[in-house]
Formats: C-alpha cells, sequence, structure tokens
C-alpha cells in the first residue's frame, strides 16, 4: 500500500507524552519535519489509548510507557483502538533488554529511553517515516501460491498433532517455505509443546475478537518458531467452554492465504463436525488413521463425509504407528474396508518419538535418519507438488497419482456410509483362522 493511501484520512504524527521535558524536547523536532507541534499531548499511553478509540489514529504514534504498570499489557490494549498500519514508537525509563524485546515482538517499532535528545528522536522518526516511503516487495498484481493442508486423526492418539507439526517443520525449514501452524485444539492442542514453546493467547483473543484479525493481528499473535514457521495455538482453561460460531478460524485462514504459502491445520474431530466450514478453502485434507478395527470405522465415516462435504480437496490416508508384525488388522483388509489404498505407512517407532519428546524437537526435525522420518517426508513432497497442479501425487508411484482401491476389494460392495456391518467388510474367518494358526505354533 503507498503512503498516500496510508495517510490520506488522518495525520502523520501524533504524541502523548508524560513530562513537559519530553515535549519540550519532541516539539521542535516535529516542526522542523514538517509535522504540527500541538499534535504532541501531555499524557502517556493510557491517554493515548483513550484518546485513539474516538478518533483517528496517526501513522506514526509516539507514547510514553513512564506511567505504566503494565507496559506490556498497556500495548495490547493500544492495538486494539489501533488502526492497521499504524507506526507506534515507545518512550519508557525502564533500561531492560529483556522488555526491550518483549515490546518489539509486540509490534512496536522502536523503544526510545529517556532523557530523550533531538538527535535521537529525529532519527527514530525518520526511521518511522521510511516505512511508508519504502517499495513494497511483493506485487499486488500477483497471485501468491498457497496450499492449505488440514490434518485430520480417525482416533484419538493416532499421531495426527505428530505428523501436522512435522509437516510445518519440514515446509518451514527444508523446503523454506513461509508456513503457518494453527492448531485448532483450543484447550488439549500439543503444537506449541512439541516445538518446546509457549502458546500464549493469540488464538483465545482471535476467537474473543473475531473483528480484530487482520496482518497485524497474525503478525503480533502468531509465536516464530524459526524465520519460515509461526504457529497459533492456546491452552484455554478447561473450566471455560468454546463459545464461537467459527468465524475466527475462517478470518485467520484468509489472513494466513496473504501472509503465508503454506497454512498447515491441526483440525481434531470434533472441530470438523462442528465447524465444516473450516475446509472450505483447503486444498489437501490428510486423514491419519492406525491399522484398528475402530480407525477403520471411522476412515470410513471421515472419507464418506469429505466426499460430500469437501470434494474439492485432495484426500491423503496415512497409516501410522504401523507395527512390523501382526497387527489388529492387515493393511489389504483395510483397504478393502475403506475401499481405497493407503497413501503411505509411517512405521511405529516408540524410540524415535521419546528421543523428540527429549529434545523438545517435532518428530521429523529429530528423527531425519529414522524410517517414520522418511514417510513423512514423502508426504510432505507429496503435498507441496499438489500445489502446483492441483493434484496430489504419490511420491512412492514415481510420480503417478495415487489412486482409489478397486470397488471390487470389498466383500459387500456399497458406497462408504452405507449402512451395512463393518464386520462384514472383513473377511472374518480368514483373520481368525490365521491368527489361530499362529498362536498355536509354538514360540
Amino acid at each position: 500500500m503507498s503512503a498516500t493511501w496510508k495517510t490520506a484520512n488522518r495525520d502523520m504524527f501524533a504524541a502523548f507524552m508524560c513530562d513537559d521535558a519530553a515535549l519540550d524536547v519532541l516539539r521542535p523536532v516535529t516542526a522542523d519535519m514538517g509535522w504540527q507541534p500541538e499534535k504532541c499531548n501531555k499524557g502517556g499511553l493510557r491517554n493515548a489509548i483513550q484518546s485513539l478509540s474516538i478518533a483517528a489514529s496517526p501513522a506514526i504514534l509516539m507514547v510514553d510507557l513512564s506511567e505504566s504498570g503494565d507496559p506490556l499489557s498497556d500495548i495490547n490494549a493500544l492495538a486494539e483502538v489501533c488502526e492497521p498500519g499504524t507506526v507506534v514508537i515507545a518512550v519508557g525509563q525502564v533500561n531492560d533488554v529483556r522488555l526491550y524485546r518483549d515490546l518489539l515482538a509486540s509490534g512496536i517499532q522502536d523503544y526510545l529511553l529517556k532523557p530523550l535528545t533531538p538527535g535521537q528522536v529525529r532519527d527514530a522518526l525518520v526511521q518511522a517515516q521510511a516505512i511508508f516511503a519504502s517499495p513494497k516487495s511483493a506485487d499486488g498484481a500477483t497471485v501468491k501460491r498457497h496450499v492449505s493442508t488440514a490434518v485430520v486423526g480417525t482416533r484419538g492418539g493416532v499421531g495426527a498433532s505428530t505428523i501436522a507439526t512435522s509437516l510445518a517443520w519440514l515446509f518451514s525449514s527444508d523446503h523454506r517455505l513461509p508456513t503457518a501452524l494453527l492448531d485448532l485444539d483450543v484447550h488439549f492442542g500439543t503444537g506449541a509443546l512439541t516445538l518446546d514453546l509457549e502458546p500464549g493467547r493469540g488464538l483465545t483473543d482471535a476467537i474473543d475478537n473475531p473483528s480484530r484479525i487482520d496482518g497485524l493481528f497474525i503478525e503480533r499473535a502468531m509465536i516464530r518458531a524459526n524465520d519460515n514457521l509461526a504457529i497459533l495455538s492456546a491452552e484455554a482453561p478447561i473450566s471455560a467452554p468454546l463459545m464461537t460460531d467459527g468465524s475466527a478460524f475462517v478470518q485467520l485462514e484468509e489472513e494466513f492465504r496473504h501472509a503465508f504459502e503454506m497454512t498447515m491445520i491441526d483440525l481434531p474431530r470434533n472441530m470438523l463436525i462442528n465447524f465444516p466450514h473450516l475446509l472450505a478453502d483447503v486444498n489437501v485434507v490428510v486423514v491419519v488413521t492406525e491399522l484398528t478395527l475402530a480407525g477403520a470405522r471411522d476412515a470410513i465415516r471421515l472419507l464418506s463425509w469429505l466426499k460430500t462435504n469437501a470434494k474439492h480437496a485432495e484426500t491423503i490416508v496415512v497409516a501410522n504407528k504401523v507395527h512390523s508384525g501382526i497387527g489388529e488388522i492387515s493393511r489389504s483388509d483395510f483397504e478393502a474396508s475403506i475401499e481405497r489404498k493407503i497413501n503411505y505407512t509411517v512405521p511405529y517407532d516408540v524410540k524415535a518419538a521419546a528421543n523428540a519428546a527429549k529434545l523438545g524437537q517435532t518428530f521429523v526435525a529429530a528423527n531425519r535418519a529414522s524410517k517414520a522420518g522418511a514417510a513423512m517426508r514423502d508426504l510432505g513432497t507429496a503435498i507441496i507438488a499438489s500445489g502446483s497442479d492441483g493434484e496430489v501425487v504419490d511420491t512412492k508411484a514415481k510420480g503417478k497419482p495415487a489412486k482409489a482401491a478397486d470397488k471390487g476389494g470389498s466383500k459387500n460392495g456399497g458406497a462408504p456410509g452405507a449402512k451395512t456391518s463393518l464386520l462384514g467388510k472383513f473377511d472374518i474367518k480368514k483373520m481368525l483362522s490365521s491368527g489361530k494358526a499362529k498362536a498355536g505354533n509354538p514360540a
């Protein structure tokens, strides 16, 4: 956006200082820069919040934190009344590196220590003014490539969050793609925990105030995991039920499309049920399951729901925690049940999972040499490829699109979700006889 647009309907500069000494330094500098000295007001941050709640905020705002008991909280309150794009310069008398970093992380442009000097003030204002004059690197005429992926587990504990965080880390680290990770398990999410981060209040603030969600809010609310990965999650009190119509989540996804190239959504099953519109603009849905009877039942239900309600999205089925020996259901029987092929299998590796937890890293970051990590990297490559041609590619099938299983593979046939017995979809006699034979074989 141009500087003219940003300043057309509001003042270029305003300041709120607590003491006359600061005002005496500030007013001559603003006059030299061609701004109105009378825009330098007496009163600190709280006065600024009160004034800007009823008037348009300036392009550049200087506020005094000297009388603020909780500067970070007050800065957040200021953000609620400031228009997007306002450049804020804070002034204070506390010389604390941690406070300085926290203020910068909250979105302010600079922090100046008292007593102020004319040169110090002039340099800060010139740098702030340069933000509006600098050309933007992004060309508004070009459409930014973006792939949105939702990861859904058929059951709790199948490892959907492990795969979601690993994929987000792969996109940001190995592929250098700006990536957003949205953990929608508002009460028990583990996205931030997996990355050894504090979740913050960004997601709960977004749910409480959907109208506040914009590019500036995203920049302030999201927690940075690395240069290309930002996460939005929460650990809401379990005594506080989720009270939302889901509009905040849709607005967040919209802002992610503008700010990132990849969006990874860790989507619990209950959120999918309550807010089906979350998948309206999702490109890829990864269904994570275990090879169990319950997993097969819920995979059938989820795949049937996706076929009806998210036809636009490509669906990838991932079997996670697959044991090398005999399991509850064989892969072939599972595929016959869900009437399609499993795209990727991730081997069960409890040592690798424990290693990742101890290191405070995602599974794939801590276990690059493991077979499970290799499977996740193949999955990530397929998702990225889907963004270029709109078709999910099975990387193990030499670039050929993954095809659904032959419909004749099901014992009873019929579409997923049809009212037939789940047990009828398996050759129970065959499973029982093979199990007895193995049980009767002496060790």
